[in-house]
């Protein structure tokens, strides 16, 4: 395995690991400060922001971008919230470009309010990702679908698999044009029994574009906000990056942590401390 180091590219920071509580300046200078050398900002964190003043300190900072989270979801009630979501991730796609982020995170969404059609929730997902791919192309932007564990799949994604993921790139992108791809997350992935085989599966179709940790306690207390930090659950997480760079990834390794009464209540250059200190001697 590649070691991680302090001040390396190969160090990212999710902005979420901090629980949003910070202006995006200030994360900034935090995370170059304590050795992280690669970010992901969250939309809301660049809110009224001027999107080129955020990308000329984060490049005066030395840091890359490996990311911008995330889409706003694509199934929709209406026609029209469809479209408006759609659109919505377009621009996303444009502030992605101008902060020179490595791809654009999809984070699909599942079922509207009042509906019970899983199927044509994934109909809508792969139409609109099916579109989206036209202006990434354009902004030269790959989208990296994020499956999400099955525990979500009312909600927040009616995508639940890596190999689910990689079937969805392959109808959606059969000629594996570069501008579709995966991303893949030990904390919704790591009890898959086939994670090994659909690792090395995105490896061959060269389809892996971001590699997220952080750690499954036991026992959790909030399924979306009750992530762990890097060796305090059970997640093998030396094992799996393992599986991911011996499928050929090169990218950072990136820390995303959901933590609202634990980690996100903690001083924030403690929080980021200690995720280099994880991520340097037990990922």
């Amino acid at each position: 395995m590649r070691v991680l180091e302090k001040n390396s590219p190969l160090l990212s920071l999710n902005t979420a690991s901090l629980g949003h509580r910070s202006p995006i300046s200030e994360v900034i200078e935090r995370a170059a400060r304590h050795g992280f050398g690669s970010i992901v900002p969250w939309r809301r964190d660049l809110e009224g922001c001027e999107v080129h003043a955020v990308a000329r300190q984060i490049n005066d900072a030395g840091l890359k971008v490996n990311g911008l989270c995330r889409s706003t979801y694509f199934p929709q009630e209406t026609e029209q919230a469809r479209r408006a979501a759609l659109e919505d991730n377009k621009r996303a796609l444009e502030t992605a470009a101008l902060l020179g982020a490595d791809c654009y995170i999809l984070v699909v969404g599942s079922l509207p309010a009042g509906s019970k059609d899983l199927a044509g929730a994934r109909r809508q997902v792969k139409d609109g990702v099916a579109e989206l791919m036209e202006t990434a192309r354009e902004l030269r932007v790959p989208l990296a679908l994020e499956p999400l564990h099955p525990m979500t799949a009312g909600d927040r994604s009616c995508l639940n698999t890596l190999g689910q993921a990689l079937d969805w790139c392959e109808a959606l992108d059969p000629h594996n044009s570069g501008g579709l791809g995966v991303a893949v997350d030990v904390y919704h992935l790591w009890w898959d029994e086939y994670l090994e085989r659909d690792i090395a599966r995105a490896g061959k179709q060269n389809r892996i574009l971001g590699f997220h940790v952080s750690d499954w306690l036991v026992p959790t207390t909030d399924l979306v906000q009750d992530r762990g930090m890097m060796g305090d659950g059970v997640v093998d997480l030396r094992q799996i990056r393992r599986w991911v760079e011996a499928a050929g990834y090169a990218g950072p390794v990136e820390v995303e942590i959901f933590s609202k009464n634990n980690w996100w209540l903690q001083n924030e250059d403690d929080v980021l401390s200690t995720c280099i200190d994880r991520m340097t001697t037990v990922c």
